[in-house]
C-alpha cells in the first residue's frame, strides 16, 4: 500500500509541472502525456533555415570541383584537339571565362538569373553587386546552405558554359571580340535561361526538368556553338591541310578531370549531402561509363580500331546526356541514357564534313545534341519513386512529361540561335570576328598573345 502511496504521490507532482513547462516554452507533444489543454497553451515558434554544416561543405567541394572543369579539364581537353600553334590561345580563352564570368555574376549576372522574378522571363536588379546575398540561407532556393554558397555554385555553371562554346570557333577567333562575346552572351542568353528554368521562371513553372543543365548549359552553348561555327566560317585550309590534335594525352587528361569533376556538376546539384546527391552521382558515373564503351565500340566497328580520343569523346557525351536526368533516374535507366548518348554523338560529330560547317572541336556534336537526348530522355525515364520533387516520364505512365520537355528543348535552341545571331551579327559590323588569314597562319598564340606555348 504504501509503494502504491508514493507512486500516486509521484504521479500528481508530475501532473502539476505541465503547466510550468508551458509557461517556459518547452515543447510539449501527445506522447508525453501532456492534456491537450496544456499543449495547446504552448507557444508556437516558427522554424527558421538553419545552415547545415555538413551540406555547405559539400556545396562548396562541388564548387571546386565545377571551377575544376573549366580549368584545367575543358583548356586541357580543347588544348591538346588544337594545334600547337594555338595551344595557348585556346587556352587563355578558358582561362579568361572564369575571370569575366566570376566578376559580370557577382555585379549583375546572378540578380538577373536568381534574382526576384518579373513575369517568369528574368530577375530583377535587386540583388546587383550580391546586395542583399549574404550568409543566411535563402529557402526559395536551398534551405540548408548559405545563400552566398548558393550563388558561388550556379557562378561555376554560368562560367563553364560560354567556355564551352569557344572549341566551336578554335584557332581563328579574335581574342577582344572574344572577350565582348562572352560578356553579352552570359548576359543576354544564360543569364535568361538560368532564370527561366531554375530561377522561377516560365519553364521551370510548366514543370520542365532540368536537374544540372542539359537545356541551360548543354543545349545553350551546342547550339550557339553552330551559330559562331557559322559567323567566322571554316578555318583556313580545312577539308584539304591536316589539322590532326597536337597533344592526345592533354585532351584525355582534360576528359578526366571533366569526368571527376562532373560529380560536384551533377551530385551537387541536389545542394545537399543527402540520398539524392547519391543518387545523382552514381547515374552520372554510369552514363559515362556506358558512353564511353558505346562510342568506342561504335568507332572500332565503324573504322575497324578504337581509339583514345573516342573514347574520350564518348565519356564526356555520357555526361552532357545524363546532365538533365541525373536526379531523376535510376541507374539502368542511366545506361541507356549514356550508351544511346554515346552513340549519338559519335554519329552527330561525323555528320559536319557533310553539312559543311567547320565545329573545330565537336561543340555542336556532343553538347548540342548530347544536352538534347539528355533532355528527351527525362521524359521518358524521369520517376517519382527517385525523386519526388520530379515528376514521372513516358515510361512510368506520364507522357505529358515529354511533351514539356520537348517544349523546352525547341524554345532553348531557338533562343540560343536567335540570340547568339544578333549578339555576332552586331559584334562583326562593329569590331570583326576573327583574325586574319596571315595572322591565322601563324597561329593565334604569336599573333593574340605574343608568345608561344613550346619552345
Amino acid at each position: 500500500m504504501t509503494q502504491h502511496i508514493r507512486a500516486l504521490i509521484l504521479i500528481l507532482f508530475l501532473a502539476s509541472t505541465i503547466p510550468v513547462a508551458a509557461a517556459f516554452g518547452q515543447e510539449l507533444t501527445p506522447s508525453s502525456g501532456a492534456p491537450e489543454a496544456a499543449i495547446a497553451t504552448a507557444p508556437l515558434v516558427a522554424s527558421e533555415p538553419r545552415v547545415d554544416k555538413g551540406d555547405t561543405a559539400w556545396i562548396l567541394t562541388s564548387s571546386a570541383l565545377v571551377l575544376m572543369m573549366t580549368i584545367p579539364g575543358l583548356f586541357l581537353f580543347y588544348g591538346g584537339l588544337v594545334r600547337s600553334k594555338n595551344v595557348l590561345g585556346t587556352i587563355m580563352q578558358s582561362f579568361v571565362v572564369v575571370a569575366l564570368i566570376s566578376i559580370q555574376w557577382v555585379l549583375w549576372g546572378y540578380t538577373l538569373a536568381f534574382g526576384p522574378d518579373i513575369g517568369g522571363w528574368i530577375g530583377t536588379f535587386a540583388w546587383v553587386g550580391l546586395n542583399g546575398v549574404g550568409t543566411t540561407p535563402n529557402p526559395d532556393y536551398a534551405a540548408t546552405i548559405p545563400h552566398q554558397a548558393f550563388m558561388v555554385f550556379q557562378m561555376m555553371f554560368a562560367i563553364i558554359t560560354p567556355a564551352l562554346i569557344t572549341g566551336a570557333v578554335a584557332e581563328r577567333a579574335k581574342f577582344g571580340t572574344f572577350i565582348v562575346f562572352v560578356l553579352l552572351w552570359a548576359t543576354f542568353v544564360y543569364d535568361p535561361l538560368a532564370h527561366w528554368v531554375w530561377g522561377k521562371g516560365w519553364m521551370g513553372a510548366m514543370g520542365a526538368l532540368d536537374f544540372a543543365g542539359g537545356t541551360v548549359v548543354h543545349i545553350s552553348s551546342g547550339f550557339s556553338a553552330l551559330a559562331a561555327a557559322y559567323f567566322l566560317g571554316r578555318r583556313v585550309g580545312y577539308g584539304y591541310e591536316t589539322m590532326t590534335p597536337h597533344n592526345l594525352p592533354f585532351t584525355v587528361l582534360g576528359a578526366s578531370l571533366l569526368w571527376v569533376g562532373w560529380f560536384g556538376f551533377n551530385a551537387g546539384s541536389a545542394l545537399a549531402a543527402d540520398g539524392l546527391a547519391t543518387v545523382a552521382f552514381v547515374t552520372t558515373n554510369t552514363a559515362a561509363a556506358a558512353a564511353a564503351l558505346a562510342w568506342m565500340f561504335t568507332e572500332w566497328f565503324t573504322h575497324g580500331k578504337p581509339t583514345a580520343l573516342g573514347a574520350a569523346s564518348g565519356a564526356v557525351a555520357g555526361l552532357v546526356s545524363i546532365t538533365p536526368a541525373a536526379g531523376f533516374v535510376g541507374p539502368l535507366s542511366a545506361i541507356i541514357i549514356g550508351a544511346v548518348g554515346g552513340m549519338l554523338c559519335y554519329k552527330a560529330c561525323n555528320l559536319k564534313a557533310r553539312l559543311g560547317y567547320d565545329d573545330s572541336l565537336d561543340v555542336v556534336g556532343v553538347h548540342g545534341i548530347g544536352g538534347t537526348w539528355g533532355a528527351l530522355a527525362t521524359g521518358l525515364f524521369a520517376s517519382k519513386a527517385i525523386n519526388p520533387a520530379g515528376n514521372d516520364g513516358l515510361f512510368y505512365g506520364n507522357p505529358a512529361q515529354l511533351g514539356v520537355q520537348a517544349i523546352t528543348v525547341v524554345a532553348t535552341i531557338a533562343f540560343a540561335l536567335i540570340m547568339t545571331f544578333i549578339i555576332l551579327s552586331i559584334l562583326k559590323a562593329t569590331m570583326g570576328l576573327r583574325v586574319s588569314e596571315e595572322e591565322e597562319r601563324m597561329g593565334l598564340d604569336l599573333t593574340q598573345h605574343n608568345e608561344r606555348g613550346y619552345a
